[in-house]
């Protein structure tokens, strides 16, 4: 494709700093248009080629079109989901979305409110499939017809450490709210109940930051990393 406008002259890519991991991001704060030539590819927006590209996406999708980059993240998205509770329009909702984007997370849940704050998740709500339950029978239903088992995740009586529990490969992660944790329904639902090991003072971690380390726990489980 050719642009409308005149291009400004080809800039050379930075290299890598010596040692840099080959995940690490260059352009952490967005890139301008794109210098050369523009690329034959459908993937690839006009617009964002032409004025440039300052979304909250990693480089291998700078200039990309949101459904391109949506497709490409379902070759590989993991098969764990994400669900929370909506009772009381907690503020962490949209950072657990985000974090749920970052762990490539199947599918986030919310049950109960169909509205949230998405502020917390800074936009990958586009790039992230979010469907909603009415209530905590609805969502038990899709879960059971899915054949998926539900972890919940809260520091309740009866809850085994998540740093012992063999989570399964295919599951939901199930969270509540900010505060009273999750509804005594959701509890009865669960598969199991795991809670994260806490060695402080506090009585618990905050919601955004719980959803975080137990999705990674599934990570740790499941995903092989190079030695």
């Amino acid at each position: 494709m050719s642009p409308d406008t005149p291009q400004p002259p080809e800039q050379a890519e930075p290299p890598l700093p010596p040692g840099l991991p080959p995940t690490a991001e260059l352009s952490t704060h967005g890139v301008g248009p794109w210098p050369g030539a523009w690329p034959d590819d459908e993937r690839y927006d006009p617009e964002l080629l032409r004025h440039g590209d300052t979304r909250n996406v990693i480089d291998r999708y700078r200039y990309w079109r949101m459904e391109a980059v949506v497709a490409d993240l379902d070759e590989h998205r993991h098969p764990f989901h994400v669900a929370i509770e909506n009772w009381q329009h907690d503020m962490n909702i949209g950072s657990i979305v985000r974090s749920a984007n970052a762990f490539a997370a199947d599918t986030v849940h919310i049950i109960g409110r169909r509205r949230w704050n998405k502020r917390g998740a800074m936009v990958t709500d586009r790039y992230q499939h979010v469907v909603h339950h009415d209530d905590v029978e609805a969502f038990v239903a899709w879960a059971r017809d899915a054949g998926l088992p539900i972890v919940a995740v809260d520091n309740v009586p009866g809850s085994v450490l998540i740093e012992t529990y063999a989570l399964p490969r295919a599951c939901v992660l199930l969270f509540g709210q900010e505060g009273p944790g999750l509804s005594p329904a959701a509890l009865e639902a669960a598969d199991v109940v795991v809670e994260i090991s806490q060695f402080g003072s506090t009585r618990s971690i905050n919601a955004s930051a719980a959803a975080a380390v137990a999705m990674h726990a599934w990570i740790l489980q499941h995903v092989p990393f190079p030695t």
